[in-house]
């Protein structure tokens, strides 16, 4: 006779899932992406590799997966930020730069992983680019605003320079995930990239608040 009270365990599918999820990153943590196999996968989430296939088509699939999750990380964290450039400006971008810098830090064999699979995969590189976009737009209105109340002066065109300026933290982090050389390692990446940022947008790492 069952015990009162007592629930049968079920593995839901949610369940299941993440358990895919969580064993890949895992596993790159201990080597390429490359060599890691569904088996793997499928054992990790203690189901059978026909059973992994009702969650995932594809191990890319489940990279894909991951890259949307840090992605996703990286977004509801910078738009929890408050918005105070006009009264911190330095502060303002050095906490939305250390934002990128720590989640993707975080999960660096995610990232490391994504760098080589976005150049076959026209999925996750779709999805890559229109994070990239988002930050550049993101980026290029803050600039125009700073410009706009006498703190930035012109020059290069916002959009251009923010562009320039995403697409430098990507290099420079990615340098640091796949331990290229030469790199910034990560310790001091918030410092170099924020240092660079302010003096790019404004002429000088100290600029005036309101």
């Amino acid at each position: 006779m069952p015990q009162r009270g007592r629930r049968t365990t079920r593995v839901s599918g949610d369940t299941r899932r993440e358990s895919i999820l969580v064993t890949m990153e895992g596993l790159l943590a201990e080597r390429p992406f490359d060599e890691i196999s569904i088996e793997e996968l499928a054992a990790g989430a203690g189901i059978s590799r026909p059973t992994f296939y009702f969650y995932f088509s594809s191990k890319d699939d489940v990279l894909l997966a991951l890259l949307d999750r840090v992605i996703s990380e990286v977004e509801h964290r910078v738009a929890a930020l408050p918005r105070d450039f006009e009264t911190d400006p330095a502060g303002s971008w050095r906490r939305s730069i250390g934002v990128f810098v720590d989640v993707f830090s975080a999960h660096r064999d995610v990232s490391a992983a994504t760098t080589g699979a976005r150049q076959r995969n026209p999925e996750m590189q779709a999805l890559w680019s229109r994070s990239l976009a988002s930050w550049a737009d993101y980026s290029t209105e803050v600039i125009l605003a700073e410009r706009a109340r006498g703190a930035a002066p012109g020059g290069i065109g916002a959009q251009d320079l923010s562009v320039a300026l995403n697409l430098m933290n990507e290099r420079v982090l990615t340098a640091a995930f796949t331990a290229d050389s030469p790199s910034i390692s990560q310790a001091r990446a918030v410092d170099t990239l924020s240092t660079i940022w302010l003096r790019s947008i404004y002429g000088t790492d100290s600029p005036p608040s309101s």
